[in-house]
């Protein structure tokens, strides 16, 4: 396993662990507002992209170590895949900011310890979801930069899982060896006339035996 692929676990680990803490604090400001008729858009929008990180991830990680070939497990669908989960992180955290602007314009600095308590948490889900946006864009970015090497050295990477691909080593392609030309390959073909060589002219010379040759009247 190479040092990518370890890194790529690790980072993957932090992301569900991180994913599993805004889990517990969206769902604490769901139960907070829900009795009352309402909730935040940042909580809603916050479970689902905590709730399909954990389910995705370690389900593209087991199905990436136990089955080859799977199209969970190639570049080209984790690039749109974690792409995808990075802009919704990155939403989660722009509208808990926004809310935070709106009920907190000065910080948390409330003389009620429990409106403060409620004002750290936010700012928690603000900071654990910047965090896996910045974890999960910074996976995506560095992958396609090396598919593109990859992809520029004649390797095909775009199709095969982390693991399998090969970024940096230029392909080898098989040397074709050259025939000779007298050499022929399989049976001739219907229509070929096989050409007789010349043979070369002997001319004939008498022999002369020693005695004179008698004619007849």
């Amino acid at each position: 396993m190479g040092l990518f692929s370890v890194a790529r676990i690790v980072l993957f680990s932090t992301t569900i662990a991180f994913s599993v803490i805004g889990l517990g604090l969206n769902a604490y400001f769901l139960s907070l507002t829900m009795p009352d008729g309402f909730y935040f858009i940042f909580s809603v929008l916050g479970l689902v992209t905590t709730l399909l990180t954990i389910i995705t991830i370690p389900i593209m990680l087991i199905v990436d170590f136990v089955r080859r070939g799977a199209f969970t497990s190639m570049i080209v669908f984790e690039l749109s895949w974690f792409f995808t989960l990075a802009i919704l992180w990155v939403a989660t955290a722009g509208d808990a900011i926004s809310t935070s602007n709106y009920y907190y314009p000065r910080g948390c600095v409330d003389t009620n310890p429990t409106v403060n308590a409620y004002c750290m948490e936010l700012q928690a889900v603000e900071a654990f979801a910047f965090l896996n946006f910045f974890i999960l864009l910074g996976y995506t970015c560095v992958l396609l930069v090396f598919s593109i090497i990859g992809s520029s050295r004649g390797n095909d990477v775009w199709t095969r899982s982390v693991k399998e691909a090969t970024f940096f080593v230029e392909k080898s392609w098989p040397v074709q060896q050259q025939v000779p030309l007298n050499q022929y390959w399989g049976a001739p073909p219907k229509w070929f006339i096989p050409v007789s060589q010349p043979q070369p002219f002997q001319q004939y010379q008498p022999v002369y035996s020693g005695q004179p040759q008698r004619t007849s009247v």
